[in-house]
């Protein structure tokens, strides 16, 4: 199972955490992966699906690594404030510790990373540990921006992309989709997406821009849920934010997609309307769109 997930995962068919189970992102991506091949679309691991994916069996379902001084550098902040005034105060919304920003850097879950290696293994530098494959197939990245490369590079993000001309995004089927310039299906990613209180805004808009690391500004007004008594606030960037990594905004006001402190939850939690992906799938799905770039909304 972590197999097909990790092939899925580099091949763009996001199956949202890579850790081995069933569910329902896995059989989202398996449906478009067999779209996208002309297989039937039955979302399980049936003998024409493996068929298809047997030529890539070489990307391997884990990797051993050893640890470095970079990546367990931190800085981490363990609890970290839920209230967004007190957020406000901080320099960064990093990750708690280090396993954390392990989990996440290899698609997966902590408990995942505890599955895979014994739980008493010790985070420390030249700790020989085992990871989903995650890894990248290119990192020759086209990015200027040191910032962003290097997030890109936290997290994985392959550097070889298709080019978006068209994004749907799906509430039936709580994924979002990638199209290129000969309407092909190129990339599809599980997402949260709206909620009772803030449905989907069913239609077509058109992608303004991105901000990558972004700050955040909180304006109670706009949630349902706040505190209407709180300021106004600006949150520091960073990938325990409200939004994570990137925000891709979109024609409709205060309406954008973007990245979340809480993988594990994508299309199964709901939003404040806005289209969530995990903090990867939003990196990379920055790398495939740009200004300009139609994106539908559809029931």
């Amino acid at each position: 199972m972590l197999h097909v997930q990790v092939i899925l995962d580099k091949l763009g068919f996001a199956p949202g955490v890579l850790d081995g189970k069933g569910g329902q992102s896995l059989v989202a991506a398996l449906k478009g992966f067999q779209t996208a091949n002309g297989l039937n679309v039955s979302g399980k691991t049936d003998p024409e699906t493996l068929r298809a994916l047997y030529p890539y069996r070489d990307w391997r379902p884990t990797v051993t690594l050893a640890l470095s001084a970079d990546v367990l550098a931190g800085p981490f902040l363990n609890p970290l404030p839920k209230d967004p005034l007190e957020q406000a105060k901080l320099p960064a919304i990093g990750y708690r510790n280090a396993i954390e920003a392990l989990a996440e850097r290899f698609h997966t879950t902590p408990d995942t990373l505890v599955a895979l290696n014994a739980p008493g293994t010790r985070l420390a530098v030249g700790t020989r540990m085992v990871f989903p494959n995650a890894l990248p197939t290119s990192r020759a990245y086209e990015v200027k921006d040191a910032t962003w490369l290097a997030t890109l590079q936290s997290l994985n993000v392959g550097a070889i992309q298709p080019k978006a001309m068209r994004v749907v995004v799906d509430k039936s089927e709580s994924v979002l989709k990638v199209y290129d310039d000969k309407d092909r299906l190129v990339a599809q990613f599980p997402a949260t997406m709206g909620s009772t209180h803030d449905p989907l805004p069913i239609g077509t808009w058109t992608i303004k821009g991105i901000s990558y690391n972004p700050k955040f500004h909180y304006n109670a007004s706009l949630f349902w849920d706040a505190n209407d008594k709180d300021k106004k606030a600006v949150l520091p960037p960073g990938p325990n934010g409200p939004v994570g990594v990137v925000w891709i905004d979109l024609s409709k006001p205060h309406y954008g997609i973007h990245g979340t402190p809480s993988p594990e939850t994508i299309g199964r939690a709901e939003s404040h309307g806005c289209i969530r992906l995990t903090n990867w799938d939003a990196a990379r799905l920055a790398l495939m769109v740009k200004s300009g770039v139609p994106a539908v909304f559809q029931p």
